[in-house]
């Protein structure tokens, strides 16, 4: 089996069904919301994203291949008029390979539609990941267990637009952070952080 879990990212979208080959998969999933992963036979799905309630005039119809032993967050993105899915794939962790366990691991997802290429720092400027632009997602980076404040800034910049305080990273837990929303508008630019391969 492969597994999915869906993200609502969509700053302006309603609440929305998702369907999967006819088969209602999320229901009522509103911005900023995700679901727990859904086993799925690896293979070819159409993906509808319908308004809530309502099975017609998908704001979403596109078709998705999930590989064999993969495992995937299907992000909703994009504001309405534009809006798109986007399937971001995972660090597959049935099995933890050995020494994991000593480092947790961490990745940035840049899901903000007007926000421009950020860097994403610790508060003494040490880089994490370097000119993250909308759409793009970084590789995972291992650190050392603990809790940390990541900063958001643009590209090349000082400046900080979002600050992620008292991030706790416990070892051997795989992490994304997802930068949603907008810059200056409503709703404003925030992070969601998902633990990543927790299956069951």
């Amino acid at each position: 089996m492969s597994f999915i879990r869906i993200l609502h990212a969509s700053p302006d979208a309603p609440a929305v069904d998702i369907y999967a080959n006819n088969n209602l998969i999320a229901e009522g999933l509103s911005y900023k919301q995700m679901t727990n992963y859904l086993p799925l036979v690896p293979g070819n799905y159409q993906i509808q994203v319908f308004p809530e309630g309502n099975q017609m005039n998908a704001v979403i119809d596109t078709n998705i291949t999930i590989p064999p032993d993969s495992a995937f967050t299907v992000a909703a993105a994009g504001e309405l008029a534009n809006i798109s899915l986007m399937p971001i794939p995972e660090i597959f962790t049935p099995n933890m390979p050995m020494g994991m366990g000593n480092y947790s691991y961490v990745r940035f997802v840049h899901l903000s539609p007007n926000a421009p290429s950020v860097d994403i720092t610790l508060p003494d400027g040490t880089v994490l990941f370097e000119d993250v632009s909308y759409t793009q997602f970084t590789d995972y980076i291992g650190v050392t267990p603990g809790t940390y404040t990541l900063q958001v800034r643009p590209a090349g910049s000082n400046q900080v637009v979002l600050t992620i305080p008292d991030l706790y990273l416990m070892p051997g837990a795989i992490y994304s952070v997802f930068a949603v929303g907008l810059v200056g508008e409503t709703p404003p630019l925030e992070a969601i952080v998902a633990v990543d391969g927790e299956y069951q």
